[in-house]
């Protein structure tokens, strides 16, 4: 019989990260930012913006610093305090990209190819796309493990890396013999606004991707565009239904009920139990009304951030040192676990 993994012993330790690309969106703020100012409050937190991720797919030079200040944006607007976590721009650290070309020599091809997330996005065009696209999650498993990360807020579509990260852990851990070295990171996936749907159909995830604007409500947006396209967003013809069995085949209404519990703090059942038989024409009033009282500070501080780049910049600076300052010496202790010279 196998032994067991030896636990790693070090200290438990947050890693997340959001690519600069697109505007953040409910579904960012819901699923992950808020997310993340809570942890702070429990956790030793080091939140990235991931720059090399992104350019797995063609970013505009001209427009991508500025991408990374919106992303930084909106993590303090949505409450992470850089006194409390580590925000930084992912190239700014060349542990990151040091570390993912150990892990390429430890990870497998057939791993890679079970990667689901490659398929949906290149679609027929795997050949076309770059080689950065079909290995980042070999750069994930190095972004979250030269911190020695022992949990990590994923959505339930990033579930497959991280269990990617964990088996070239466990791999690098066996193949050099030193047991427990890296941790194997666990997911933190539970709780409100997990997956935050689009607002024109509520099959597909809300995305900053999506040609139509109506599909989300962006966190720079008013308070009176977030209330129109709530108003706006699709619904079916029935009324609000009694038990939460009854929105199983209802993916609008689900993910309208699912908002409205993630702002209030409520479950769907209790959300239902006070509009059960009522009509959309005043739920969705209620949601908007809701809606606008929770992001209207968000967005404002989110503005104001952005209307102040320096501060922005001050804060990535110092973030990336601190964070630099932790990952090097894990990635010089690799170099010596694995034998190279002068290590």
């Amino acid at each position: 019989m196998s032994k067991p993994p030896v636990k790693y012993s070090g200290p438990d330790r947050v890693f997340s990260g959001v690519q600069p690309s697109g505007d953040m969106h409910l579904g960012n703020y819901l699923g992950a930012l808020k997310k993340f100012a809570d942890l702070q409050n429990d956790h030793e937190c080091v939140y990235c913006i991931v720059d090399l991720h992104a350019v797995t797919v063609w970013q505009d030079p001209a427009k991508l610093a500025g991408q990374t200040r919106n992303i930084a944006a909106a993590y303090l607007a949505s409450g992470v305090d850089p006194d409390k976590a580590i925000i930084y721009p992912q190239s700014k650290v060349a542990a990151h990209t040091e570390l993912a070309w150990y892990f390429n020599c430890v990870a497998r091809i057939g791993w890679l190819s079970r990667m689901t997330q490659f398929k949906e996005k290149s679609g027929r065009n795997a050949e076309a796309m770059s080689v950065g696209l079909y290995d980042y999650p070999v750069l994930q498993a190095a972004d979250i493990l030269a911190f020695k990360a022992t949990h990590v807020p994923v959505g339930e579509d990033q579930k497959q890396h991280l269990e990617l990260s964990r088996d070239i852990a466990q791999k690098f851990n066996n193949d050099f013999n030193v047991p427990g070295f890296f941790p194997l990171p666990e997911p933190l996936i539970k709780g409100p606004g997990a997956r935050v749907m689009s607002l024109r159909d509520g099959t597909k995830k809300m995305s900053k991707s999506d040609p139509s604007d109506n599909s989300r409500i962006n966190l720079t947006d008013s308070p009176e565009k977030i209330a129109k396209k709530i108003r706006k967003a699709k619904t079916d013809a029935g009324v609000m239904p009694e038990t939460v069995a009854e929105m199983e085949d209802r993916p609008e209404l689900k993910n309208l009920v699912g908002i409205y519990g993630a702002f209030s703090g409520l479950s769907d059942q209790e959300v239902l139990s006070q509009y059960a038989g009522q009509g959309f024409g005043v739920f969705k009033p209620a949601l908007a009304d809701l809606a606008v009282e929770i992001l209207r500070p968000v967005s404002e501080r989110m503005n104001t951030y952005l209307d102040n780049p320096d501060e922005i910049d001050r804060i990535l600076a110092k973030g990336a040192d601190a964070a630099a300052e932790i990952a090097t010496p894990i990635v010089a202790d690799v170099r010596k676990v694995m034998g190279f010279w002068g290590t």
